[in-house]
């Protein structure tokens, strides 16, 4: 966690405790007067607090029961040079961080089968614990693609190593390997880079231009060293695009090596796509499981020739 994260979230917590700390004193001072009979004033101030006090356990019930099961899904078309007549879907998940109890999957499964991918990728964080494995394998198991199903592990996918997250799901774990998708004679590559790997293999792969390639990775922090390499599209998560955000300023903390610079959503670093998936689930441990003002996602992107018309799914 880096100095910005720490002092965004120390000043968003201080601000919680002051006002409920506030509005505590204001309910004692009421009762007081109540009890003694006396007459209470309520000025402007008073009735702001109260305004505040009662938004913010609204937005607490809120992040807590709709808003982690509210998946918003995303599109966007990407046009390239390099195919002439394929066209590829490709769904990217991330961060399922599934708990023994079932949360958002089944609307996740719903989604994804209804968008009719060509591929579909996932960058990290399986489970909050070995409890949450066989919810996380029935999930990723119905998640169906014409023409693969890819994945790298996050940083919860290093504690646990005796459970093997995907077992029986489909997916093909990427550690630091690219592998080719072939539709209607003509490919793309997905290179994936797993947890367990630090460093991009700039000479363990013939990266050639002449392939559309996407980048998996559980983390956005290796974009600006990869921003003028043969990646075309990068995709990762982790961030979960703070978990709880404000309006108007975003996430509180990223976790993430460029703190808030690559905090959700969509970028574009010399050559290459970012994209920073907000997951699914949510952080675990002894995190509460919220999220505010930044819903799980599903991204969708149609890679298409630069000269072609999208055709209907």
């Amino acid at each position: 966690m880096n100095i910005q994260d720490v002092l965004s979230i120390f000043a968003f917590l201080v601000s919680v405790f002051l006002v409920y700390a506030l509005e505590f004193l204001l309910l004692v001072h009421f009762l007081s007067n109540r009890i003694q009979k006396k007459a209470t004033k309520h000025n402007s101030w008073y009735w702001a607090l109260h305004g505040v006090a009662f938004v913010g356990i609204c937005c607490m019930l809120y992040g807590y029961f709709i808003e982690p099961y509210w998946i918003q899904v995303n599109f966007f078309t990407i046009h390239t040079e390099k195919l002439q007549k394929a066209h590829f879907r490709v769904v990217h998940i991330s961060d399922l961080h599934c708990d023994p109890v079932m949360r958002a999957e089944e609307s996740l499964v719903q989604k994804v089968a209804a968008l009719k991918p060509d591929i579909v990728v996932f960058t990290g964080d399986c489970i909050n614990g070995p409890q949450g494995a066989n919810l996380f394998q029935s999930t990723m198991s119905r998640i169906q693609a014409e023409y693969g199903k890819y994945a790298v592990l996050g940083n919860w996918d290093i504690k646990w190593t005796h459970i093997d997250r995907f077992a029986n799901t489909g997916f093909k774990v990427l550690y630091s390997e690219e592998i080719s998708c072939t539709k209607e004679g003509e490919s793309i590559k997905i290179l994936g880079l797993s947890d367990y790997f630090s460093d991009f293999p700039k000479d363990s792969f013939p990266l050639s231009r002449d392939f559309f390639r996407i980048f998996l990775y559980h983390y956005p922090d290796l974009i600006e060293n990869i921003g003028n390499s043969p990646v075309s599209l990068y995709l990762c998560g982790h961030t979960h695009g703070g978990q709880v955000a404000l309006p108007f300023y975003g996430a509180l903390i990223t976790l993430a090596e460029h703190g808030k610079k690559y905090e959700a959503g969509l970028y574009k670093v010399g050559d290459t796509t970012l994209y920073v998936n907000r997951g699914i689930g949510m952080e675990g441990g002894k995190v509460p499981r919220v999220r505010f003002w930044a819903r799980p996602e599903i991204a969708v992107f149609d890679i298409v020739p630069s000269k072609g018309k999208l055709h209907d799914r």
